[in-house]
């Protein structure tokens, strides 16, 4: 359907995977990161002058063509707002590249050599830190929202101020492409554990968890995103959500208020 209906051009890859032995003993590579160096395979493309990469766990909203007319540069990226490190690291999940034979060899080597960092491996938004942390062009982050901003009581970090006051529509409407991003909520592509739910999804301002509560417009909102994200896979992938994983996730030690 994308090729035919949409002239997609499809190129089949072969995956590459974070390599098991990179992890410490007794310990698995996490699935959800487990293929992210796919997006590695962009530098590649060199019949491009120009690519943007998007992963795939977001919902486009608005044009992005505007990336297309940056400066030149090697890499640009967004800053991950919502990371308690300083500085802030760069986010991989757009990524505006010049591809480059020399740039996809040294990043494809890197996987192979990678050891693991802090007890864990290295994935690959810590790749592209370390090789483009001091070179890449810094993109405003504002236009690319996380759903987990939904569930946040403070806007600081996504403001960079204290003073702005959080409008969830108005934000909405400024956005151009939006991540799902509510760990330990699994991806939108698989079904909502119930439970998780329950404990995941955004409190109302007012009598929270009564039956009285209101102010509840970033509840509204954030459920339809994933609504829209689900309806869209199924109407148009053909695709149905997979089973909802158990709930609390292994190892996570989740507290109902």
């Amino acid at each position: 359907m994308a090729r035919s209906q949409f002239n997609v051009k499809l190129i089949p890859v072969e995956i590459e995977k974070i390599k098991k032995e990179a992890l410490r003993e007794g310990e698995e590579a996490d699935d959800t990161w487990d293929d992210s160096i796919t997006k590695f395979m962009a530098f590649g493309e060199t019949q491009y002058e120009r690519i943007m990469h998007i992963d795939s766990d977001v919902t486009v909203l608005r044009n992005l063509d505007d990336l297309f007319l940056l400066p030149k540069a090697a890499v640009a990226m967004p800053r991950a707002y919502w990371s308690e490190n300083n500085p802030l690291p760069l986010t991989s999940l757009v990524v505006v590249l010049e591809p480059s034979v020399s740039e996809f060899r040294a990043l494809i080597n890197t996987t192979r050599e990678m050891q693991p960092q802090d007890g864990r491996p290295k994935y690959d938004m810590d790749i592209l830190n370390d090789r483009y942390a001091n070179s890449a062009m810094v993109l405003p982050h504002q236009p690319f929202l996380l759903t987990g901003e939904f569930r946040r009581s403070g806007h600081t970090q996504y403001f960079g101020n204290s003073y702005q006051e959080w409008d969830p529509d108005a934000a909405l409407a400024q956005a151009k492409l939006v991540h799902f991003s509510d760990w330990p909520l699994p991806k939108p592509w698989v079904m909502w554990p119930f439970e998780g739910v329950k404990q995941m999804r955004p409190r109302c301002k007012f009598n929270p968890g009564t039956q009285h509560e209101s102010g509840c417009r970033d509840r509204e909102i954030w459920l339809q995103l994933y609504d829209d994200f689900r309806k869209r896979r199924k109407d148009i992938c053909k695709l149905l959500s997979v089973p909802a994983p158990d709930w609390p996730p292994k190892g996570v030690n989740m507290t109902v208020e």
